[in-house]
């Protein structure tokens, strides 16, 4: 028996014992217990010593161990995508603000009549402007850059277009882009990093996995006392939702009550409000999709089982 810890590596190893006959499993880094010794003298040794013993553990005594769920070499493949346009996206954004504070440092202010950054006439401004040599060939080389990675953007874009149209996402994609502030984007990312969603059995599991549920502090008598979020399960998932609850505040004025009232509860940590939000919207998109799947018949029929009544619940 093999077990490792998840990591950027993926899943190569797994394959290849799987092909060899060899039972193989991924474990969880976040769930795997840590003594606070090991967390401040961490090495791959200890790492590696850890692993054999809960594996061992496993084998000998029947502990349960904390595997992952491996996704199949498709949804993999559609991650890579996904995950390729949201990294153009970070890199736009680090250029445009190279861009600002090269004009900073160069004192070049922006006249008003231009408005808003990056749009044409904001763009014809920057083209237009004659700074000292260094300055001037650094802002040409940024500029290029964005121009290059707008175009990267946009191909990758048509691709993901192409993908949300195939039997494999087409009916979960159009059901989840039908929710407000939801775009094809975040849609796609979600459907590609939640993977099959039939594995989620209830509502609960969905905030957990996606580490949108408060940590917990309770030994003993004392009571249970509520922590940061655990920001476990896929960081790029809890992104785009983030960015989609800001949209549906501004523009649905239902989901601006619910902030409204979240807010009001404690207004010295709004954060705790978007969170909220953002575990609600995860929940739908998680019951719509798995409706949709069922409709196209993508899914088992004890998992579509599990839809009924859900409706109800899940937009609550």
């Amino acid at each position: 028996m093999v077990g490792y810890e998840a990591s950027a590596l993926g899943f190569g190893l797994y394959d290849d014992c799987r092909d060899n006959g060899v039972e193989c499993v991924v474990l969880a880094p976040t769930k795997i217990a840590r003594s606070v010794e090991d967390r401040k003298r961490k090495t791959d040794d200890r790492d590696a010593t850890r692993i054999f013993e809960a594996l061992r553990a496993h084998v000998l005594a029947g502990n349960a161990l904390p595997a992952i769920w491996i996704p199949d070499e498709q949804t993999r493949d559609d991650r890579e995508t996904m995950r390729g346009r949201l990294d153009l996206t970070e890199k736009l954004t680090a250029v445009k603000a190279q861009v600002r504070m090269l004009l900073k440092r160069n004192r070049v202010e922006k006249p008003e009549e231009v408005g808003a950054s990056w749009t044409i006439a904001f763009r014809g401004w920057l083209a237009a402007l004659k700074l000292k040599p260094g300055a001037q060939s650094c802002l040409s080389s940024l500029l290029r850059q964005v121009k290059a990675l707008e175009e990267e953007i946009k191909i990758l874009d048509r691709q993901i277009i192409e993908l949300s149209e195939g039997v494999r996402y087409g009916d979960a994609a159009v059901a989840l882009c039908a929710i407000g502030g939801v775009g094809l984007l975040t849609a796609m990312v979600y459907l590609t990093e939640m993977g099959d969603l039939s594995r989620f059995s209830n509502r609960k599991k969905i905030g957990a996995f996606l580490g949108l549920v408060p940590s917990s502090d309770e030994s003993g008598e004392a009571d249970d006392r509520k922590g940061h979020i655990t920001h476990q399960g896929p960081g790029r998932v809890r992104k785009v939702l983030c960015q989609a609850v800001w949209g549906r505040v501004r523009s649905d004025p239902e989901e601006a009550e619910v902030y409204r009232r979240m807010v009001e509860r404690n207004p010295k940590h709004k954060k705790i409000a978007v969170v909220g939000c953002m575990r609600r919207l995860a929940i739908l998109m998680w019951h719509l999709g798995l409706e949709a799947q069922r409709r196209a018949g993508l899914l088992a029929a004890g998992a579509a089982g599990q839809l009924d009544g859900q409706a109800a619940v899940c937009r609550g």
